[in-house]
Protein backbone atom coordinates (compact mmCIF):
# COMPACT_ATOMS: atom_id res chain seq x y z
CA UNK A 1 0.00 0.00 0.00
CA UNK A 2 0.70 3.41 -0.48
CA UNK A 3 2.89 5.62 2.98
CA UNK A 4 0.40 8.18 1.97
CA UNK A 5 -1.94 9.13 4.79
CA UNK A 6 -5.78 7.57 4.30
CA UNK A 7 -8.26 10.57 3.52
CA UNK A 8 -11.13 8.36 5.45
CA UNK A 9 -13.94 10.82 4.41
CA UNK A 10 -12.97 10.44 0.52
CA UNK A 11 -12.48 7.07 1.25
CA UNK A 12 -15.98 6.34 2.93
CA UNK A 13 -17.37 8.35 -0.03
CA UNK A 14 -16.09 5.91 -2.40
CA UNK A 15 -16.78 2.83 -1.14
CA UNK A 16 -20.40 3.97 -0.55
CA UNK A 17 -20.62 5.52 -4.02
CA UNK A 18 -19.25 1.54 -5.40
CA UNK A 19 -22.65 0.10 -2.98
CA UNK A 20 -24.92 2.40 -4.12
CA UNK A 21 -24.17 1.61 -7.63
CA UNK A 22 -23.94 -1.89 -6.69
CA UNK A 23 -27.03 -1.82 -5.07
CA UNK A 24 -28.44 0.40 -8.25
CA UNK A 25 -27.61 -2.80 -10.84
CA UNK A 26 -28.90 -5.25 -8.42
CA UNK A 27 -32.28 -3.49 -8.61
CA UNK A 28 -32.34 -2.73 -12.53
CA UNK A 29 -31.47 -6.67 -12.61
CA UNK A 30 -34.35 -7.01 -10.64
CA UNK A 31 -37.00 -4.99 -12.31
CA UNK A 32 -35.79 -6.33 -15.96
CA UNK A 33 -36.69 -9.85 -15.13
CA UNK A 34 -39.92 -8.56 -13.51
CA UNK A 35 -40.55 -7.08 -17.06
CA UNK A 36 -39.67 -9.89 -18.83
CA UNK A 37 -41.64 -12.76 -16.91
CA UNK A 38 -44.58 -10.87 -18.09
CA UNK A 39 -43.27 -11.56 -21.66
CA UNK A 40 -43.50 -15.45 -21.76
CA UNK A 41 -42.86 -15.73 -25.42
CA UNK A 42 -39.65 -14.53 -25.68
CA UNK A 43 -36.41 -16.87 -26.29
CA UNK A 44 -33.77 -17.46 -23.72
CA UNK A 45 -31.41 -15.54 -25.87
CA UNK A 46 -33.98 -12.42 -26.33
CA UNK A 47 -34.84 -12.65 -22.55
CA UNK A 48 -31.27 -12.26 -21.64
CA UNK A 49 -31.08 -9.53 -23.94
CA UNK A 50 -34.03 -7.08 -23.04
CA UNK A 51 -32.66 -8.13 -18.97
CA UNK A 52 -29.33 -7.01 -19.89
CA UNK A 53 -30.85 -3.69 -22.12
CA UNK A 54 -33.47 -2.55 -19.24
CA UNK A 55 -30.88 -3.21 -16.50
CA UNK A 56 -28.45 -1.10 -18.52
CA UNK A 57 -31.27 1.53 -18.93
CA UNK A 58 -32.34 1.58 -15.27
CA UNK A 59 -28.81 2.49 -14.14
CA UNK A 60 -28.34 5.18 -16.67
CA UNK A 61 -31.72 6.79 -15.65
CA UNK A 62 -30.48 5.82 -11.70
CA UNK A 63 -27.37 7.68 -12.96
CA UNK A 64 -28.97 10.67 -14.83
CA UNK A 65 -31.40 11.38 -11.04
CA UNK A 66 -28.17 10.62 -9.06
CA UNK A 67 -25.81 13.46 -11.19
CA UNK A 68 -29.34 16.19 -11.50
CA UNK A 69 -29.84 15.67 -7.37
CA UNK A 70 -26.20 16.61 -6.96
CA UNK A 71 -26.35 19.43 -9.00
CA UNK A 72 -29.16 20.74 -7.73
CA UNK A 73 -28.03 20.36 -4.23
CA UNK A 74 -24.44 22.55 -5.55
CA UNK A 75 -27.17 25.03 -6.77
CA UNK A 76 -28.64 25.11 -3.04
CA UNK A 77 -25.91 25.35 -1.49
CA UNK A 78 -24.54 27.87 -3.06
CA UNK A 79 -28.04 29.73 -2.67
CA UNK A 80 -27.85 29.31 1.15
CA UNK A 81 -24.06 30.37 1.14
CA UNK A 82 -25.06 33.62 -0.53
CA UNK A 83 -28.26 34.31 1.63
CA UNK A 84 -25.84 33.40 4.81
CA UNK A 85 -23.27 36.14 3.74
CA UNK A 86 -26.04 38.49 3.05
CA UNK A 87 -27.60 37.90 6.76
CA UNK A 88 -24.16 38.72 8.31
CA UNK A 89 -23.43 41.85 6.83
CA UNK A 90 -26.72 42.96 7.42
CA UNK A 91 -26.47 42.02 11.33
CA UNK A 92 -22.77 43.30 11.36
CA UNK A 93 -24.17 46.62 10.04
CA UNK A 94 -27.05 46.77 12.46
CA UNK A 95 -24.63 45.98 15.09
CA UNK A 96 -22.31 48.90 14.20
CA UNK A 97 -25.28 51.30 13.93
CA UNK A 98 -26.49 50.27 16.83
CA UNK A 99 -23.19 50.43 18.80
CA UNK A 100 -22.72 54.08 17.35
CA UNK A 101 -26.05 55.28 18.01
CA UNK A 102 -25.70 53.92 21.91
CA UNK A 103 -22.43 55.58 22.11
CA UNK A 104 -24.07 58.80 20.48
CA UNK A 105 -26.31 58.63 23.34
CA UNK A 106 -24.21 58.00 25.91
CA UNK A 107 -22.33 60.63 24.87
CA UNK A 108 -24.76 63.25 25.27
CA UNK A 109 -26.11 62.10 28.25
CA UNK A 110 -22.79 62.49 30.19
CA UNK A 111 -21.47 65.81 28.77
CA UNK A 112 -22.80 68.37 30.97
CA UNK A 113 -25.18 70.75 29.19
CA UNK A 114 -23.64 73.98 28.52
CA UNK A 115 -26.08 77.14 27.91
CA UNK A 116 -25.53 78.40 24.80
CA UNK A 117 -24.88 81.85 26.17
CA UNK A 118 -21.57 80.51 27.98
CA UNK A 119 -20.66 78.63 24.66
CA UNK A 120 -20.66 81.81 22.85
CA UNK A 121 -18.46 83.65 25.54
CA UNK A 122 -15.42 80.90 25.28
CA UNK A 123 -15.60 81.13 21.48
CA UNK A 124 -14.46 84.78 21.66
Amino acid sequence: MDDRPVRVRAFINDVEGHLLVAAARAEGRTAARHFTERLPWLTDTQRAEVERLYAEEHLSLTRHGWQHIARRGHQLRSEYEETYRALRRRLLLRSLVGFVLALTILLVLAVPAVPVGQVFLRIQ
